[in-house]
């Protein structure tokens, strides 16, 4: 069992920053992703990272945007938000991998996921 817990959601602005915490408690596992689902759509993948080795992956809509990065000791993950727009606004989902089966930006490589985190950007 892996037990995921989000913060930093919140409220925004356009153009404004946010950064999202994962903090991960349990088994370890392989990759850990971030998800996003807006209200009547899909959940989209953002960012992933692998664990052991650091490689960082990034939906092409979030590229220099974006950063994810952990921190290993506290088994933490994060997700730095930079120049939000209106159309991002969705709930952010942090998920783990252990398997390392199926292609990391799919949500179905993942065994576990957090209760995920509401992020709005007002324009």
């Amino acid at each position: 069992q892996v037990q995921l817990v989000e913060s930093g959601g919140g409220l925004v602005q356009a153009g404004d920053s946010l950064r999202l915490s994962c903090a991960a408690s349990g088994r370890t596992f392989s990759r850990m992703g971030w998800f996003r689902q807006a209200p009547g759509k899909e959940r989209e993948f953002v960012a992933a990272i692998t664990w052991s080795a650091g490689t960082t992956y990034y939906a092409d809509s979030v590229k220099g945007r974006f950063t994810i990065s952990r921190d290993n000791a506290k088994k933490t993950v994060y997700l730095q938000m930079n120049s939000l727009k209106p159309e991002e606004t969705a709930v952010y989902f942090c998920a783990v991998d252990m398997h390392v089966i199926i292609p990391i930006i799919d949500p179905r490589a993942y065994d576990y996921w957090g209760q995920g985190t509401q992020v709005t950007v007002s324009s």
